[in-house]
């Protein structure tokens, strides 16, 4: 079973209450700073008057699992895109290639690692919800099947559309998310990326890749030729210098001498 998160934030009054029960649960310090860090793994923004949750979004294919070289990150069946410390050899590359800038580093540390929400990861084997959508006092944060949750999704927009934009961000953002958000405005004035494709980054990635070989192959037989062709003029003109043909009325070097000429 694939589960997910459902966040609506027109039912978010900003309390908070996600961000402090996820320190809690992931023995993360305080204080809860105002935006994602290493240590602080969710927020609740304001923008525009509208609050909205910044968290891991837990792609379905996930970008930062595809580039990561040691197998650190991972998307696990039940749905969170989880991280292994042990594994880490901080090489950030799942910095960059996340495309909701969610993974943090901890560059105060000596030996720093990545850090990022997980979903819960030890709740959910449990058969517990996560920690954020437990505490969540008015219903803006839901746990559940992500199959089930767009249901929801969908028959909360068919009935008060007024209410939301006819959209569900994470449905197919990136190839899809285990997190899913409803809002009464458009996704782009909440600070959250519009223009991402709708299939998986890491697949974009492998069209580009996978033609390699091919590329590497002309390129190599294109190569070869301009220098056979290089090869063949020098060796040509070599022959030519070689063997200069005689001038009119001039002896061949080393031949015999004509008759009628002086010694």
């Amino acid at each position: 079973m694939m589960s997910g998160l459902l966040f609506d934030a027109t039912r978010c009054i900003g309390c908070g209450a996600c961000s402090a029960a996820c320190k809690e649960q992931n023995a993360l310090p305080l204080p809860i700073e105002e935006k994602t860090t290493a240590y602080t793994w969710t927020v609740v923004e304001n923008r525009n008057g509208v609050n909205i949750r910044r968290l891991c979004m837990h792609c379905l294919t996930p970008t930062c699992a595809s580039v990561c070289p040691v197998g650190a990150m991972r998307k696990t069946a039940s749905g969170p895109v989880v991280y292994d410390a042990d594994k880490c050899i901080g090489c950030r590359y799942c910095i960059m290639a996340c495309p909701f800038d969610v993974p943090k580093y901890q560059w105060d540390r000596p030996v720093p690692i990545v850090g990022k929400c997980v979903m819960c990861f030890s709740r959910l084997a449990e058969g517990k919800p996560t920690a954020c959508a437990s505490v969540c006092p008015t219903g803006a944060t839901t746990f559940g099947e992500r199959s089930a949750l767009i249901s929801e999704a969908r028959s909360r927009i068919a009935a008060d559309p007024s209410r939301y934009v006819d959209h569900i961000y994470g449905l197919e953002e990136a190839g899809g998310t285990s997190v899913l958000m409803l809002a009464g405005v458009p996704f782009d004035q909440l600070g959250l990326r519009a223009n991402l494709p709708r299939e998986p980054l890491p697949l974009l990635t492998w069209r580009v890749l996978s033609k390699v070989p091919d590329i590497v192959l002309i390129g190599t037989a294109v190569l070869y030729g301009i220098h056979w062709i290089t090869k063949r003029r020098d060796y040509v003109r070599h022959v030519e210098g070689a063997v200069e043909p005689p001038s009119p009325g001039r002896p061949r070097m080393g031949g015999k001498k004509s008759e009628g000429t002086p010694a």
